[in-house]
């Protein structure tokens, strides 16, 4: 079978996979098997396909074992990439639809991430492992837009040197990121009637001081500024308190947006906000930061060298600027263990606004092409 991108592409965009991504998963297998690939499905969903010097392999072969050796005894001075993308989309489904006498493709996914996928999938079946010791893996997961527990099942078994992962960049090579923490900040003071109000604390003033202080603490406890990902952000983002009109409120929370810059770890963001802020909280007040319970890992902030082959190679093939990512990624998962780039056709939003996740979400179709080549030419020059 011939691979067509373009027509994967379509036969993508028209799949929906917002809700359940059963049916792109069934639709990426048939396409890899047809083309004589023999990928397999993990336990987290994921879809894992393998190539050697020798032809397509068994996606196990991507996947080490418990003690540490890679299935089918791959030599340990191998060179490993992967390729690595999602196919769930976020809600609601937008149809697929064409214009500009089809030269652009729009609907839901059409750029994050089928556009990214059918270039990978590309790439993938038609780069050159002209080498003993080489392997190129797709590993495609199947929630990123929510949870992410199939890159975080990945992680740390892949045993690669390098990782691309594909996300709507606009052709540039994207080599750092920043994450993503969301929590809470619970203040607690107590009950009272509100005609009596000095007799309680009220949890709702104290929120006042509050905002204040997390409007400082980047500049006092914060990991400073980033080279290429400028300062980190700390957004208020959900308030919530009180329960009666007529009742000094005992309770409120704050909900926070967190998005970091390295070298900061939830952690250490965490114990370090929870010191600034109970600095600022009135007396006879408790305060308590969390972090929200997650299944995963967050995803935290990366950078990759950009001296690295990986993210010279693809910059070099597809002429793109080497820039940071505006959006966190599972990338994160992967860049703790080798050089990852972030890399496909499309963007986040244009000069009219958002475009990925919106109603108007594109691609345009010699981007699609154009990101193959670029990931194909640098998987040649890498292997």
């Amino acid at each position: 079978m011939t691979f067509d991108a373009l027509d994967f592409h379509e036969r993508a965009v028209r799949t929906e996979s917002h809700e359940s991504v059963d049916e792109m998963r069934d639709l990426l297998v048939e396409t890899l098997e047809a083309a004589g690939a023999d990928p397999v499905i993990d336990e987290a969903g994921n879809t894992l396909a393998t190539r050697t010097v020798n032809g397509f392999e068994s996606g196990d072969a991507a996947v080490e074992n418990d003690d540490g050796d890679t299935d089918g005894g791959a030599d340990t001075d191998e060179t490993h990439l992967v390729l690595n993308t999602h196919i769930d989309t976020v809600p609601p489904h937008v149809p697929f639809a064409e214009r500009e006498g089809g030269a652009v493709v729009e609907g839901r996914g059409a750029c994050d991430a089928k556009g990214p996928l059918a270039a990978l999938v590309d790439a993938f079946l038609t780069a050159g492992v002209r080498a003993d010791g080489c392997r190129l893996t797709l590993a495609i997961t199947p929630d990123e837009e929510t949870v992410q527990t199939g890159a975080a099942h990945l992680a740390g078994t892949l045993d690669a040197d390098g990782f691309v992962v594909g996300e709507p960049t606009g052709l540039d090579v994207c080599n750092a990121a920043r994450g993503q923490y969301e929590g809470s900040i619970t203040i607690t003071g107590s009950a009272a009637h509100a005609a009596t109000p000095e007799s309680g604390a009220n949890a709702i003033r104290a929120v006042a001081p509050i905002l204040q202080a997390m409007e400082t603490f980047d500049e006092e406890r914060g990991p400073g500024e980033h080279e290429s990902l400028g300062r980190p952000t700390l957004t208020p983002t959900v308030i919530e308190g009180g329960e009666a009109s007529n009742q000094v409120p005992e309770e409120c929370v704050l909900t926070f947006d967190r998005r970091p810059v390295p070298p900061e770890t939830p952690e250490e963001f965490r114990d370090g906000l929870q010191e600034h802020l109970s600095q600022w909280a009135p007396t006879g007040m408790d305060l308590q930061v969390e972090l929200t319970p997650r299944e995963t890992p967050f995803l935290t902030a990366f950078a990759t060298d950009p001296g690295e082959q990986l993210v010279e190679s693809l910059a070099n093939a597809s002429g793109g600027e080497v820039r940071p990512f505006g959006a966190a990624t599972e990338a994160s998962y992967f860049a703790e263990h080798a050089p990852t780039v972030v890399f496909g056709p499309g963007d986040l939003a244009d000069e009219a606004g958002a475009v990925a996740h919106s109603e108007r979400e594109y691609v345009r179709r010699e981007d699609v092409r154009a990101a193959a080549r670029a990931v194909r030419d640098a998987v040649d020059s890498v292997l």
